[in-house]
């Protein structure tokens, strides 16, 4: 019981740690890329204290709720928002010993395709109560947009589980071989791709949109619920980046795994994170068919093609 409640807490550690990392670095990535030095600033050593300036300035900022808004769910948004990637944490593997997972479990990669989907919830829940046609515009945008991107999303997932035989996270990473990269690229392509939508990252950030929709279905939140959201995307990016590693880039495999496995995994999910937020600053928008178009003309026939390849190559 006690070692459980020490991973459960290096869990949380985690949920509360690396979020912060990956939006410090992507003020410094797309600072440099796009040649402003605000960033740079705040603090020596090249603005060590912007994230510390940052959540200054949320703590400062007027909490407000609209009148017209419902309030209960108003309120309760941001923590959907953030509890469903913390569950995911609980299920991705650092290494290969059960002590650097939260809790393993034999069906870990359903359980994370299933608590990753809730996110359509809260944005749902934010829009709607927000009594605001620009948040309810975004809200609506974002329910096509991740209920059309979680099929080839699930149908990637389910090309390596098939391929590696369980859906054991772990059991997944142990039966991955490096030829994998070339076997399942497709797979890799459309999981990541279809990532960026779910967690609503450019180009694919139509339902906030702000040359539209004011901010979408954050325009009514201000403050710690407004922090909570924006901790709730980098904490999407953590999951996605994890996710990302542990079924196509080997997860712990490297030199040494028993003793240095959590720190392949890290250097992975990091380096996935990078490619995030260069994709932020390198491309634009897309439109919303530009974006349906790829989805069921582009992502989902590549997904069952790759499914079907997968299941032949297992039978044979």
């Amino acid at each position: 019981m006690i070692e459980v409640g020490l991973r459960v807490l290096a869990v949380v550690v985690a949920f509360l740690t690396l979020p912060l990392i990956v939006g410090q670095t992507e003020h410094k990535v797309m600072a440099h890329m796009q040649g402003r030095l605000g960033p740079m600033y705040a603090g020596a050593f090249h603005g060590w204290a912007q994230l510390i300036a940052d959540g200054v300035k949320f703590v400062q900022k007027e909490d407000l709720t609209p009148d017209a808004a419902d309030r209960p769910v108003f309120r309760v948004a941001p923590i959907v928002a953030l509890l469903p990637y913390l569950v995911a944490l609980l299920f991705i593997p650092l290494g290969p010993a059960d002590r650097l997972v939260g809790q393993p479990l034999d069906v870990g990669l359903f359980a994370v395709l299933a608590v990753v989907g809730v996110g359509v919830v809260a944005v749902l829940m934010a829009a709607w109560s927000s009594a605001n046609k620009y948040s309810l515009l975004g809200g609506l945008r974002a329910a096509a947009q991740l209920l059309g991107y979680e099929l080839p999303f699930v149908l990637a997932a389910a090309s390596v589980a098939m391929a590696a035989g369980t859906l054991s996270l772990p059991g997944i990473v142990a039966a991955w071989r490096p030829w994998w990269l070339l076997w399942q690229l497709p797979a890799l392509v459309v999981f990541f791709v279809a990532g960026l939508a779910e967690i609503r990252r450019p180009p694919f950030d139509m339902p906030i949109a702000d040359s539209e929709l004011v901010f979408g279905y954050l325009t009514e939140y201000t403050g710690l619920r407004f922090a909570f959201f924006l901790l709730a995307e980098y904490v999407g990016i953590v999951v996605i980046s994890a996710l990302t590693t542990v079924l196509f880039l080997g997860g712990w495999r490297g030199p040494d795994p028993a003793a240095f496995g959590w720190l392949w995994t890290l250097l992975k999910v990091f380096a996935v994170s990078f490619v995030i937020i260069w994709l932020r600053v390198a491309y634009p928008r897309l439109r919303e068919d530009q974006l349906q178009r790829l989805c069921w003309l582009g992502l989902v026939p590549v997904a069952l093609g790759q499914l079907v390849l997968t299941a032949v190559v297992r039978v044979s």
